[in-house]
């Protein structure tokens, strides 16, 4: 078994989330697809690029790593069981060989030092149990000079699912789930707080910068509330609540998202805010 550091996380990513994000893998690189190129493009990956990428999910990112790079390689590491068998399952049939896939955490991870050019991840690396040690992992599994690179979200207020779910406060328990630096997806929203983290974790040359991306949450309105309130926080926010709130809490996504849907196919789009986040490994 695999050194796990993040339990509570592995726990997670093992159990309905993870089974979900597999599940509805191309809905998700639909949702998130827009950062890819960016992120490789950032990452320099080409030729014989050896890549790894973390957080690799159901693979999306790694498969392209390893198809810009045909005489390189690209290894994804994830905690997730049921995303990376569908990672495994999808490199088979796409014929893509120079790629594989470890399930780890990357905190602890035993990697084969400097045995990478870059290392990457999108929306993969804002849950770590200990950023500053994790990261440093990570850069130790880069050569000296290898590139970091890898996207989280900015401010909650600048993504739209978070508005939408936003939009039904006093009908669910939002709590606090949208302020930004606590623990979870919005732990690395703070640009003088990422500098610091790497800066701790040993690495120069970091540079922030913000980029968007528009998704795709569903073809019309009641596909994309539905997927919508399926994910993590809306399963978690939905159930704690009555079915009568819940059907309310739908009928107002449902309402708030007509302004997101398309005219000509009725696809609805929320715009992603993140930060691409580069830096050089010593």
């Amino acid at each position: 078994m695999p050194e796990i550091v993040n339990t509570a996380q592995a726990q997670a990513w093992n159990g309905p989330e993870g089974a979900h994000w597999a599940r509805h893998q191309d809905r998700w690189n639909a949702v998130n697809g827009g950062f890819d190129e960016p992120l490789l493009d950032a990452a320099g990956v080409t030729a014989a690029h050896r890549t790894l990428d973390i957080g690799c999910g159901s693979g999306q990112t790694t498969l392209l790593a390893a198809r810009r790079a045909p005489q390189g390689l690209a290894q994804g590491l994830d905690l997730s069981g049921p995303m990376l068998a569908e990672a495994r399952a999808r490199a088979v049939r796409e014929g893509i060989a120079n790629v594989s896939f470890t399930q780890g955490d990357a905190q602890a991870h035993p990697f084969e030092p400097g045995g990478f050019d870059a290392a990457i991840s999108r929306y993969g690396v804002m849950f770590f149990a200990d950023p500053a040690a994790a990261f440093g992992n990570i850069g130790r599994a880069l050569r000296p000079g290898g590139r970091l690179a890898f996207v989280c979200p900015t401010e909650p207020a600048l993504n739209g699912w978070v508005v939408a779910l936003a939009a039904l406060r006093g009908i669910l328990p939002l709590g606090d789930f949208d302020r930004p630096g606590r623990p979870g997806m919005f732990s690395l929203a703070a640009p003088d707080h990422v500098r610091a983290v790497l800066g701790a974790a040993g690495y120069t040359d970091v540079a922030v910068e913000q980029v968007t991306a528009d998704g795709n949450w569903g073809q019309g309105t009641e596909d994309a509330a539905d997927f919508l309130l399926s994910s993590g926080p809306g399963r978690h926010l939905m159930g704690q609540v009555a079915p009568a709130e819940q059907a309310r809490a739908r009928r107002v996504l449902v309402d708030h998202l007509r302004d997101h849907e398309a005219a000509d196919d009725g696809t609805v789009r929320l715009r992603s805010t993140s930060w691409l986040v580069t830096a050089t490994a010593a």
